[in-house]
């Protein structure tokens, strides 16, 4: 059973970005706001289906960890105004849009291509910053105060901690990126610190983590079996496919019902 805007209670609450809205992976879940791009196949939509939950996905494409505790997004309120006292789960994947990692491994593979559109991106933007230059450590105060929050208005909830896919292969890069390989290294540390932060804030709050960096490894947009698209014609690039989505969810039903 599923619950959109509106925010009426519900077992579980999911929280986040277009990596749990499910962008591009099906249509648009009943109820949801437009621009929030929130399919009925994100990874939350999937999990609460497995597994017999009522849900209120406030999950929304473009969320930054801000939208999440204060709202603003497409005049949506706080994604925390989602949970209350009988809440019993919350995931919660963000802080990607925080950081500028999607935005920039999408402007990597579109200013390589022909037209207009390209040829601006490249005289506008010089380049990824390298991870250091990002800002993460307001991302981490985000994510103390989105825990801290959780805590207080869902406190019989248990928490998950949801971090980003696997993209980008262990090393060197591929056809299906679009960047070279000194580029895919600098978006490799900026992955690799997102994990980190994500799961170091989770830890401190007593959290648990699903870590979908380490447990799709073998998943990246390079591989036989990829989990994410890369930069591919009429897909979501640099987000999950649907059998990634669905792996997310079961990683998390495991967890929940071992």
């Amino acid at each position: 059973m599923t619950r959109s805007h509106g925010y009426s209670p519900a077992q579980y609450v999911a929280l986040g970005s277009s990596f749990a809205a499910g962008l591009g992976l099906g249509p648009r879940a009943a109820g949801s706001p437009f621009f929030c791009m929130r399919s009925i196949n994100g990874y939350p939509q999937q999990l609460a289906r497995m597994a017999g939950l009522s849900l209120v996905d406030a999950s929304c494409s473009g969320a930054t960890t801000r939208h999440v505790l204060h709202g603003g997004q497409f005049f949506q309120p706080a994604q925390l105004d989602a949970l209350d006292s009988t809440t019993e789960l919350v995931t919660l994947t963000a802080g990607g849009n925080d950081v500028g990692y999607i935005r920039d491994l999408v402007f990597l593979a579109k200013r390589r291509k022909p037209g207009l559109a390209a040829a601006l991106l490249r005289t506008v933007w010089s380049g990824p910053k390298p991870a250091e230059l990002r800002n993460f450590a307001g991302l981490r105060d985000n994510f103390d105060a989105i825990f801290a929050e959780i805590a207080r208005r869902a406190p019989i909830a248990r928490v998950f901690a949801v971090t980003y896919p696997a993209i980008l292969p262990p090393e060197g890069t591929c056809p299906n990126l679009g960047m070279t390989e000194q580029e895919a290294e600098i978006m490799r540390q900026v992955a690799d610190r997102l994990a980190e932060v994500t799961c170091d804030a989770a830890n401190a709050a007593k959290a648990a983590t699903i870590d979908m960096a380490k447990l799709s490894a073998g998943h990246h947009a390079c591989s036989a079996m990829p989990w994410v698209f890369g930069d591919e014609p009429k897909s979501p690039a640099f987000h999950p496919t649907l059998s990634g989505a669905e792996a997310t969810a079961r990683k998390i039903l495991g967890a929940i019902r071992p």
